[in-house]
């Protein structure tokens, strides 16, 4: 009897190469969504406009998700993750101590041009009708950024008192969060300047409380 020749890595690879290709039509799907959860709305979003998008039959569709509201939790959490990633590097203890301009240009570039990127994420969480889990998800990221915000605030202004600590960080994330209203709201040169506007803004504001120059950080 003759053994076999055939590679038992072929086996593994044939499920990687579909997994990868799933994944890869996933993502065409999930790229289709954004694109008409910002130009419809959600609410008036439907599977069928989302496989037409993407190019792709909605039975082709319904092999990966069931139904608009998985596609918009997906694709939640995966700006989720993204987002925790670019505030995870720009919020950090390191950066507290820099001289207030470049602190703000440090933390607040990464988290505009994000946002600009993907404007669906805000289309979302703005919908009447989103997904309860995707809006529970934001709001754990929500609580988490300002957490961020609050311990740099601490860094820099060790003195705060707790209530003031809160106040501050509270209305420099509300500042924040209605001058990007502004900004995605807007396109280039226009865009530019409102983020100029933000970063004004929010100077004014913090320095007062937090002062412009470096200073040394106590972690």
């Amino acid at each position: 009897m003759s053994e076999s020749t055939t590679d038992p890595r072929d086996d593994t690879a044939k499920p990687r190469r579909r997994q990868a290709r799933g994944e890869r039509r996933i993502q065409q799907l999930l790229d289709a969504a954004a694109h008409v959860f910002c130009r419809t709305g959600y609410t008036s979003a439907s599977t069928n406009a989302i496989a037409r998008e993407a190019g792709v039959s909605p039975g082709t569709l319904y092999q990966f998700f069931p139904n608009k509201e998985a596609i918009a939790v997906e694709l939640g959490e995966r700006l989720n993750r993204r987002m925790t990633e670019t505030h995870g590097t720009v919020l950090t203890p390191e950066n507290a101590g820099l001289p207030l301009g470049e602190l703000l240009d440090t933390v607040l570039d990464p988290m505009i041009e994000f946002n600009c990127a993907n404007p669906v994420f805000l289309a979302l969480i703005q919908s009447s009708d989103a997904p309860g889990q995707l809006l529970e998800e934001h709001a754990e990221l929500h609580d988490s950024i300002q957490d961020r915000i609050s311990e740099l605030i601490g860094l820099r202004n060790p003195d705060l008192s707790p209530e003031r600590r809160t106040h501050t960080t509270t209305m420099t994330f509300a500042l924040f969060k209605a001058g990007l209203t502004l900004i995605l709201g807007h396109e280039g040169t226009e865009r530019e300047a409102y983020a100029a506007e933000l970063k004004t803004a929010l100077y004014g504001y913090l320095a007062p409380v937090l002062g412009t120059e470096a200073v040394g950080t106590r972690p």
